[in-house]
């Protein structure tokens, strides 16, 4: 059977997008593997590889949540050695968390397991960090959240938004 790799995001307008690479760049070269531009999003829950016949009933879920409107703000880089990843981030609003929970929380029941690790919420800015960069302060990129989005990763192009909805 035909599986889709998916994951729920917050996908950036053009303007945030461009603030997010912008505050990438005071970072330097901290590795090859740059995230591109057109591929920069937050991720809420990553679903992987799920049967393509299954895609309308986790579209069904996204369409039963909400949290509200809520101000992210992305204020800091970090870095996860294990995943060898370089990341800008901020804290999480009640309403981005309560987001993803209900994510969950409506997945559960297609047979679906997610790991209890809080929800941290970043841009991966960098792949394949071999030691942790040293981090400038930067000015926090304010994001309206308004929105989330169903993703498709397929491997050697742009991810592809399925869907949207409001938060």
């Amino acid at each position: 059977m035909p599986t889709r790799r998916l994951f729920f995001a917050l996908w950036p307008d053009d303007e945030i997008r461009a603030g997010i690479v912008a505050r990438r760049e005071r970072l330097g070269r901290v590795s090859r593997r740059r995230v591109p531009d057109h591929n920069l999003h937050l991720t809420l829950l990553f679903l992987g590889d799920q049967p393509a016949d299954r895609v309308t009933a986790i579209e069904a879920v996204g369409g039963q949540v909400s949290a509200g409107k809520c101000m992210l703000s992305l204020d800091r880089f970090g870095c996860f050695p294990r995943a060898r990843v370089a990341w800008l981030g901020g804290e999480a609003p009640p309403g981005l968390s309560g987001l993803a929970d209900d994510l969950k929380a409506g997945l559960e029941p297609l047979g679906m397991n997610f790991d209890n690790r809080p929800f941290c919420p970043h841009v991966t800015l960098f792949r394949h960090v071999r030691r942790r960069p040293e981090f400038v302060e930067i000015e926090p990129l304010e994001w309206m959240v308004t929105e989330f989005a169903l993703i498709e990763s397929i491997p050697g192009r742009p991810y592809q938004v399925l869907r949207k909805w409001d938060v």
